[in-house]
């Protein structure tokens, strides 16, 4: 005969299956309201939105709202956003007083998260207006809000920016519409590098970035960075910087760029035609090692371009990474021989002048001689300039032509703004210890994102063996030394042949 249970073995195994049965009754409720405990009747505890806000348990029960706003992809997509703006309220950066913005949010799951956590002045903007939660971003003007200037405490920019064909103008409306001191919080796919992260902060010159973490996106498996700026008073100082023409000063990431790039060749070749040609394998591109995401415009300058074959068609088009992205092309060129192979070209833009350090007339060498042998011998040239005053060396036996020379750095200025993705080739027979400096001395050097440089100089020729070419006075070492000034200053350079 078995002996009595104990009368505490009883009551444990009588309140272990009470537990189980509320676990399962707790189980089953929340599962019948898409994985949140909003039955009044039975929660440990309940969660009251704040007045006036579209809180989850008013939607869920509310027939008049949309469906997809009851369903379990909202629920997924307002939970995970609420849990992003509640680490920004826990910092300092957002609160329930915070009149906030959220940008291109096309179906108001930001602004409904926001209002749930208690920030119930919230609004969403988007092309598309979705009432009660966004409005239309149209204005009278394009690319502007119809907000007035500093009307948000919070601005959020979610992945809209990556999405844009017009970033600069993207951000710079948002930074208008914060008030000085808000908090703007971006959302993006991109800036996993130095140097796109850098690029997004040029977007935002009047904000300071204050901190910048990854995290997880929607979908777990892809990765997101949340960037925070705060907006600051510009100073008297940064405003007189801001309209100096000539001053610039290259951003840090374009200098850690630099740091990783391909090493020069110290060492002056035998055989540069050989030795030159075979370094273009060791180059390292911009866009194979970082982001080139928020910029507003991509532009190929080619100085001193020749036939369309010889680099536009040849390399750039075919050989350059461009990340998807279409770049606007200017070619460069004085030799009219060469302006007929651009006629029918779609998309380049001919230049039909020599590149120049100031606006005015030139005497212009050209010989077309395409024996490269022949060149190196008697120290002929494809086309060079000859400035004004110079004697014509015995060695030239190249026609001498009158052509238009106008200022390439200030061109560049007005061409292109630091919110363009700039790359220029620059061959131009010697000139280039001329464009260079004017380049630095107007600033407009700081505009240029990377430069691929042929640097010519007395090099060794390859008729006669141990007979440097009269044609350059310049020597390897001056050669070596321009690349350096350029790398130390924080352009990306590379050798070119």
């Amino acid at each position: 005969m078995d002996p009595p249970a104990k009368p505490g073995l009883l009551r444990r195994r009588v309140l272990l299956l009470g537990v189980l049965i509320l676990a399962f009754r707790f189980a089953y409720i929340v599962s019948l309201n898409d994985g949140s405990c909003s039955n009044t009747a039975f929660c440990f505890f309940s969660s009251v939105p704040p007045a006036g806000s579209a809180g989850s348990v008013s939607l869920r029960r509310d027939s008049s709202v949309p469906a997809a706003w009851r369903s379990r992809e909202w629920r997924k997509a307002i939970d995970y956003y609420s849990s992003i703006f509640q680490d920004l309220v826990v910092e300092g950066f957002l609160s329930p007083s915070s009149k906030s913005l959220c940008s291109e949010t096309t179906s108001g799951q930001e602004v409904l998260a926001l209002k749930e956590i208690g920030v119930s002045d919230s609004i969403g903007v988007s092309k598309e207006p979705s009432p009660p939660l966004v409005v239309s971003a149209a204005s009278t003007e394009p690319f502007r809000l119809r907000f007035a200037s500093g009307s948000f405490d919070f601005v959020l920019i979610g992945r809209s920016i990556d999405a844009s064909n017009h970033p600069s103008d993207l951000a710079s409306e948002f930074a208008r519409v914060l008030r000085t001191d808000g908090f703007l919080v971006v959302l993006t796919a991109s800036a996993a590098d130095s140097y796109s992260l850098g690029s997004l902060q040029d977007l935002f010159p009047h904000c300071r970035k204050v901190r910048s973490r990854e995290i997880n996106g929607p979908d777990s498996s892809d990765p997101l960075r949340e960037i925070v700026f705060q907006k600051e008073v510009q100073s008297e100082e940064q405003q007189q910087d801001s309209g100096s023409i000539n001053k610039c000063t290259v951003p840090e990431h374009k200098l850690h760029l630099v740091q990783s790039a391909e090493p020069l060749i110290r060492e002056e070749p035998l055989k540069p035609w050989i030795t030159l040609k075979k370094n273009i394998k060791n180059i390292k591109y911009l866009p194979s090692v970082a982001e080139i995401t928020f910029r507003r415009r991509y532009v190929y300058i080619d100085v001193g371009a020749r036939s369309y074959g010889s680099s536009i068609g040849s390399w750039f088009k075919k050989q350059y990474p461009k990340q998807n992205h279409t770049f606007e092309i200017f070619a460069i060129e004085a030799d009219k021989e060469f302006h007929k192979d651009y006629v029918s070209r779609k998309g380049i833009n001919l230049l039909p002048y020599a590149a120049w350090i100031r606006n005015e007339s030139l005497s212009f060498e050209v010989n077309h001689n395409s024996d490269p042998k022949s060149d190196e011998a008697s120290g002929k040239g494809m086309g060079r300039i000859r400035p004004s005053g110079k004697p014509v060396d015995s060695k030239s036996s190249g026609d001498l032509h009158t052509i238009p020379g106008f200022d390439f750095a200030e061109w560049v200025k007005n061409t292109v703004s630091e919110d363009d993705f700039v790359v220029v080739k620059m061959d131009v027979e010697g000139t280039e210890f001329d464009l260079i400096p004017r380049l630095f001395e107007t600033g407009a050097i700081c505009l240029i994102d990377e430069l691929f440089l042929e640097c010519h100089y007395n090099r060794w020729q390859r008729c006669c063996p141990g007979v440097r070419s009269p044609k350059y006075e310049n020597t390897y070492g001056q050669c070596l030394e321009l690349f350096a000034s350029l790398r130390d200053s924080g352009v990306l350079v590379h050798q070119w042949y």
